[in-house]
């Protein structure tokens, strides 16, 4: 197994051990059961491993590995360094005051995806926004009232952004809803400013952003917003992001992402180009 580090940081190389393990396991004929009595855990904490949701101790690794039948030592060493990576600490846990584990994760892999496929309902998608438009969209949500905690989360989200700039951005493919556009978040100026940002991105070669006219109804995806994640990693399966009041979902279930991944085709097909959405843009913004 290589360590190359991958583009994505300590999520996707979490991931791929996570993969890589549970390869090994089913190779070997080992039950989850029989893998977690081996280090002394659940069989639930090693799915939550395989799947590259929870932190590794070289320990237990080291002893599946022994369970799997991993004796070579460059292999075995291979397989620890890897542990190390997935291990090392990433900038959004310094927010964990203002950031819950089940977003973490989320970052983490929007960080690490290649491709980031994306249908808003109800707000511009974070990576589009503006400081101002997220400061009036997390102080109306009503459950954060404090400045400072206000102002931690705008900052998490602006450091989201940096994706879009890096050497090698992913390719962001976004549906908005138009009357995510229509709703006065702060007031004209802002959603002005919003709209001007939003037109400034959809000059970027990796940002195709799409509006969903009112009246067209969206209905491929009549259970609102979602999001699809793809990695370069061939063994890592795109992920689907559903977010929830006070927490969210992960589905990775090939056949379930096909549904999301056929939902998003059409929904890119039934919204207006991008000619016409820039179009739509500059309309909404002369209205304000």
């Amino acid at each position: 197994m290589s360590t190359t580090q991958a583009g994505g940081g300590a999520t996707v190389r979490r991931l791929l051990l996570g993969s890589h393990l549970r390869r090994l396991r089913e190779a070997r004929g080992v039950s989850r059961e029989e893998a977690g009595y081996s280090i002394r855990a659940s069989e639930s904490k090693i799915s939550r491993m395989e799947l590259g949701r929870v932190g590794f101790k070289e320990r237990d690794v080291a002893d599946l590995l022994t369970l799997y039948g991993v004796e070579a030592e460059h292999e075995r060493a291979g397989v620890l360094a890897l542990v190390r990576d997935a291990n090392a600490t990433s900038w959004w846990h310094g927010y964990g005051d203002v950031l819950p584990p089940w977003f973490q994760n989320y970052v983490g892999l929007e960080e690490a995806a290649t491709e980031i496929r994306s249908y808003e309902v109800q707000f511009v998608h974070g990576l589009l926004q503006t400081a101002d438009y997220a400061r009036a969209v997390i102080s109306a949500g009503g459950h954060v009232t404090e400045p400072a905690e206000i102002e931690r989360r705008v900052e998490v989200r602006l450091k989201r952004q940096q994706v879009l700039t890096a050497e090698r951005p992913p390719r962001l493919l976004a549906v908005l809803d138009e009357a995510a556009l229509r709703r006065p978040w702060g007031g004209p100026e802002l959603m002005r400013d919003q709209i001007d940002r939003l037109l400034e991105l959809t000059d970027l070669p990796h940002v195709r952003l799409q509006v969903m006219p009112l009246g067209f109804g969206g209905l491929r995806a009549e259970g609102g917003a979602f999001t699809v994640l793809g990695f370069a990693e061939p063994e890592l399966p795109d992920v689907v992001y559903l977010e929830q009041f006070t927490t969210a979902l992960y589905v990775d279930k090939p056949a379930e992402v096909a549904s999301y991944t056929a939902a998003m085709d059409g929904l890119l097909a039934d919204s207006l180009s991008l000619e016409r959405t820039r179009e739509l843009l500059r309309s909404v913004r002369q209205e304000l």
